[in-house]
């Protein structure tokens, strides 16, 4: 049994890379001048001759690492998500996207809890622009193990990839040795059948609290994790909707074009069901600490148990 870990999931990135790097020669890192933050500096110490500081030149970087997808590389190009997915938005669309490069475009701090760095940094528009880009598979793991897993999956998928990482260190909850990361498959976490719950990333650790608290109410919440948020599991989450008729999603990224779109979109065409989605509400962060700021937004536990209870009809319980 591995052991139960507290990491940020950008850390993990790193650590994978490294680790990958000996198996998959053609991998090969670029980063915005921000190694030490996004930990691609594990992969640089040691494989400085695979690593490229491309500075603050997010838009080139990306058009540096599609002309090394082009000779056969793969290409990692690692920045803040506000910058890999928004300021190089063209480049990852028509440099990458349009050709169907293997790269893989890497968003680290992304969502509210980069905290301090305010509303200029906390970008919780990444996974709606890249879900947008045809082709494009779209990650957000959970924790430690995940993280992991999700770097190989990526290695292995010829095609663009976008992976969302954090900076907030969450306790690992996948604590198998032999846990199996498939790409575009939902993992459910907990049976129910009273309604469920639908979680990505950071959030994900959040809602196992909240399921807990809701079972010793005696509120029967099933418990499902999407790290692949594009493709989305379509079939699990409809078996959802059958078999609990409400959905509730959590996501540390606005309400508009994330997960909660993706499931309803999902939903519309065969299961219509109703849906209450937890998220940034069209609005942007500020700055603060990331807890507290997690907890301003309804990030937290205590929120998805008060949806929950509210959505069930059951709000004085």
């Amino acid at each position: 049994m591995a052991e139960m870990v507290k990491k940020a999931t950008r850390e993990s990135y790193g650590e994978a890379l490294t680790e990958l790097a000996e198996d998959y020669p053609q991998v090969v890192v670029l980063d915005a001048d921000l190694a030490e933050a996004t930990k691609t500096a594990f992969f640089r110490k040691a494989y400085p001759n695979r690593f490229i500081d491309c500075g603050i030149a997010e838009s080139n970087m990306v058009g540096v690492a599609a002309g090394l997808a082009a000779c056969g590389k793969i290409p990692f190009a690692t920045s803040f998500a506000m910058f890999s997915a928004g300021r190089a938005y063209e480049q990852v669309r028509n440099s990458v996207g349009y050709p169907k490069l293997n790269v893989k475009i890497v968003g680290s701090h992304a969502g509210i809890s980069v905290g301090e760095d305010g509303a200029t940094h906390q970008c919780c528009e990444d996974i709606a622009l890249m879900r947008t880009i045809p082709g494009m598979v779209v990650l957000n793991p959970a924790d430690h193990y995940e993280m992991k897993a999700a770097v190989k999956a990526a290695v292995r998928w010829n095609g663009p990839v976008y992976l969302r990482l954090g900076r907030l260190a969450v306790e690992s909850f996948n604590n198998s040795d032999d846990y199996k990361f498939e790409l575009g498959k939902g993992i459910t976490l907990r049976d129910g059948k009273d309604l469920t719950i639908v979680a990505t990333g950071l959030m994900v650790s959040r809602a196992l609290e909240a399921v807990k608290h809701l079972a010793e109410q005696g509120i029967d919440a099933r418990l499902i994790n999407i790290h692949t948020i594009k493709p989305i599991d379509r079939g699990l989450l409809v078996k959802a909707a059958k078999e609990t008729g409400k959905i509730i999603t959590v996501e540390e990224h606005s309400v508009i074009g994330g997960l909660g779109d993706a499931v309803c979109g999902a939903l519309s065409e065969e299961c219509p069901v109703p849906v209450v989605k937890i998220g940034v509400n069209d609005q942007y962060g500020h700055s603060g600490p990331a807890m507290d700021l997690l907890d301003e937004f309804g990030l937290n536990a205590a929120h998805i148990e008060e949806t929950a209870k509210k959505f069930l009809g059951r709000e004085t319980q």
